[in-house]
């Protein structure tokens, strides 16, 4: 006889109770860690994800998670506070997001400029590519996870100097390539899981400054900027 899914163990919820959204999102969590980590093969991370979603009772989820931890990678401790050289540039919403899906399946997808960072983001390129700009979002949390899973296509995210990233994906054929280890800037903190099979996912710094309150981009002064074709 089976056992209570990990994610619900001390809950000791009725095995015959119907299952919400919510709990089958835990389970998905938990199975996009494994496949991150090398736990599962692609076609069993499908096949598990198809049966959660199908799943009705806390019963049927028994066997989707009972091979595997309830977290992954142990998470890296964050620093306590800003280094006194300098305060951190990241802005935090006041109306945070707790979730977002980005998929581009043979198209793209753009987020840049000032939009807000979920504190829990799942990105799917499939044969497409997906630009997600952070330079001037705004957080959600001082932790942002990013589940960024690229099949034959490309995810790039840039990041200001102050966020601090860690690098938690896997390469198949492809690469999971950005900044690994956390820096004590006291910045917030963007964990990147997930699969890059024939694809690559992409997490590049790149520097910002404030004006009047505001932050943009740095340019090159004027006689730096390339000439133009007026013809």
């Amino acid at each position: 006889m089976g056992t209570t899914p990990e994610p619900f163990r001390g809950q000791n919820p009725d095995p015959n109770l119907r299952i919400s959204d919510a709990d089958r999102h835990k389970v998905a969590d938990i199975l996009r860690e494994a496949a991150g980590e090398g736990r599962l093969e692609i076609d069993e991370l499908d096949d598990r994800l198809d049966a959660t979603f199908k799943a009705k009772t806390y019963a049927d989820l028994v066997p989707i998670t009972f091979d595997l931890p309830a977290v992954g990678t142990p998470s890296l401790p964050l620093p306590q506070s800003p280094p006194a050289s300098g305060k951190s540039l990241a802005v935090f919403a006041d109306k945070p997001i707790e979730s977002q899906l980005y998929v581009a399946i043979m198209s793209g997808v753009d987020r840049r400029g000032i939009w807000t960072v979920p504190a829990t983001g799942n990105v799917i390129a499939l044969m497409g590519g997906a630009e997600l700009d952070m330079r001037q979002a705004q957080f959600s949390a001082q932790e942002t996870v990013i589940y960024a899973n690229a099949i034959m296509g490309g995810v790039n995210i840039t990041v200001g100097p102050d966020v601090q990233v860690v690098m938690q994906g896997v390469g198949i054929m492809g690469g999971y390539v950005g900044p690994r280890g956390i820096e004590p800037t006291g910045g917030p903190v963007l964990r990147v899981k997930g699969l890059a099979l024939m694809g690559g996912v992409t997490v590049i710094r790149k520097p910002l400054k404030e004006t009047k309150g505001r932050r943009h981009l740095e340019m090159p002064p004027p006689h730096e900027l390339p000439p133009h074709d007026l013809h």
